[in-house]
C-alpha cells in the first residue's frame, strides 16, 4: 500500500511520455499525491493556502503557471509561431541566444521571465520551431527536442551566474555567509563587483555555444547550415 503514494511520480512519467500538456500533469500529479498520501482534498487546500501564505514565491509561481496556461488555450502559442516567421533571418539558435541575453539583464536585477513554465515553454519554444520551420518547411522533430535543451541550458546557465549580481539577492548572501563561515569578511557589493566579468564570459561563451550547436543541428537534420537561405 505504500507504493500507491508514489501515484503522483507514475502520472509524471506517464504524462511526459505521451507528450501531454506539462502544466495539466503537474498539477494531477498534485491532487493525486495529496489525495493518496492522506491529506484528503480538505488537508490538500489547507497545505496549499499555508505555503501560500509563508511562501510567497510559491505563490507567484503558481500564479504565472495559470496565467500562461490561461494564454495558452487562447492561442499564446500560435501567436508566438506566426510571429517570428515574419523574421527571416531568425533561427533557433540565435533565438536561444537573444533569450540569453535578456534573461541575463533581468537576471542581474532578480527579475525572472518565469523560467521554463512561464516563458520558454509556452513562448520561446514556439518561436524557434516557427524559425525552424519558416527556413525547412517543416521542423525535425529531433531538432525541436534539442533546441529545447538549448534553451533551457541557457536559462539555467544566464540565471544562475546573474542574478548573484543583485545585491541582496540569496545567491549572493549565500556567498557572503559561505564566506565569513570560513573566516572571510566580504561586502555583498564587492563580491556583485567580482562576479560581473565571470558572469559576461560566462553569457559570451553561452551564446557562441548554442549558435554553433545549431548550425551543426542544421547541418546534420538539414544538409545545410543556418546561413543558408532556403
Amino acid at each position: 500500500m505504500e507504493l500507491i503514494k508514489l501515484l503522483g511520480v507514475l502520472i509524471v512519467i506517464v504524462g511526459f511520455a505521451l507528450k501531454l500538456d506539462s502544466i495539466l500533469i503537474i498539477f494531477l500529479a498534485l491532487i493525486a499525491t495529496g489525495i493518496v498520501g492522506g491529506l484528503g482534498v480538505g488537508g490538500l487546500l489547507e497545505t496549499i493556502g499555508t505555503n501560500f501564505v509563508a511562501n510567497r514565491s510559491m505563490a507567484i509561481f503558481i500564479m504565472i503557471l495559470l496565467v500562461t496556461g490561461t494564454l495558452e488555450r487562447n492561442g499564446l502559442r500560435e501567436a508566438a509561431a506566426n510571429l517570428i516567421r515574419k523574421v527571416k533571418s531568425a533561427t533557433a539558435g540565435k533565438l536561444v541566444a537573444v533569450y540569453g541575453m535578456l534573461n541575463a539583464l533581468f537576471g542581474a536585477f532578480n527579475v525572472s521571465f518565469g523560467g521554463v513554465a512561464g516563458f520558454i515553454r509556452p513562448v520561446l519554444l514556439p518561436m524557434i520551431e516557427g524559425a525552424i520551420s519558416n527556413k525547412e518547411g517543416k521542423a525535425n522533430e529531433d531538432h525541436v527536442e534539442e533546441a529545447k535543451g538549448l534553451a533551457v541550458a541557457m536559462q539555467n546557465f544566464t540565471w544562475f551566474f546573474f542574478q548573484v549580481l543583485f545585491v541582496g539577492g540569496a545567491g549572493g548572501i549565500l556567498v557572503q555567509t559561505t564566506l565569513a563561515g570560513l573566516g572571510y569578511e566580504v561586502e555583498l557589493i564587492d563580491l556583485a563587483a567580482a562576479e560581473i566579468p565571470v558572469a559576461l564570459v560566462a553569457l559570451v561563451v553561452s551564446c557562441a555555444f548554442v549558435i554553433v550547436k545549431d548550425n551543426k543541428l542544421m547541418k546534420k537534420y538539414y544538409g545545410k547550415s543556418t546561413d543558408t537561405k532556403k
